[in-house]
């Protein structure tokens, strides 16, 4: 009978256990893992205040109109330069090529990045920076724009790249000023509106 009891005890403690922690949640696997990262309290950008009350980032729809195939155009030897952020900083980054794609009808263009660490540190081995502001920039997505990872893996021979703008994610200076992040080049604004990916955070 005590053994039944404290088996009823600990199936009651577990369940009730679980039932108080919050959820992971997302629409995509992608923004179910973004969603993991800032609820963790060891790895969120997030202050204690947001960290509290957070729930989940909030996105635009899912929308396939918004994974495009784009032509990468290399542009090698290009020097180091050093990039604006929104402190002091000034981390040494090379343009590595352009970007050409369609979307929504328009023809255009995005700059991709590759940083001196990017060169230097195994562990960001083929890693590209794609920055971007557009027209939903500073209204219902972050004024400084948005990054989006790619990596040269995926680059595939005939130099075409798959561009998944539902899959961005704003700096962490949008969620806490004592981050340093690189601004978005004004070569790097699309002229349409990227109603995809993260929207601006409300504190």
């Amino acid at each position: 009978m005590k053994k039944l009891f404290l088996i009823l005890f600990v199936s009651i403690f577990f369940s009730c256990n679980s039932q108080g922690k919050r959820a992971v949640v997302g629409e995509t696997e992608y923004q179910r893992e973004l969603n993991a990262v800032y609820k963790d309290a060891s790895k969120s950008p997030l202050k204690k205040r947001d960290l509290k009350k957070f729930k989940g980032l909030d996105f635009y729809p899912v929308d396939s109109s918004y994974v495009v195939t784009a032509k990468l155009i290399k542009t090698p030897d290009t020097p180091f330069f050093e990039m604006a952020t929104t402190t002091d900083r000034k981390p040494l980054y090379r343009e590595f090529g352009v970007l050409k794609f369609t979307l929504q009808g328009k023809e255009l263009s995005l700059t991709v990045y590759k940083s001196k660490e990017e060169y230097e540190d195994p562990k960001y081995e083929g890693y590209l920076f794609l920055p971007f502001t557009d027209d939903t920039s500073g209204d219902s997505s972050y004024g400084g724009g948005r990054y989006m990872d790619i990596y040269e893996k995926n680059i595939l021979d005939d130099n075409t790249i798959v561009l998944n703008f539902n899959n961005t994610y704003n700096p962490y200076c949008a969620y806490n000023e004592d981050y340093s992040c690189p601004l978005t080049p004004r070569k790097n604004h699309l002229d349409v509106a990227i109603k995809a990916g993260v929207k601006d955070f409300k504190k």
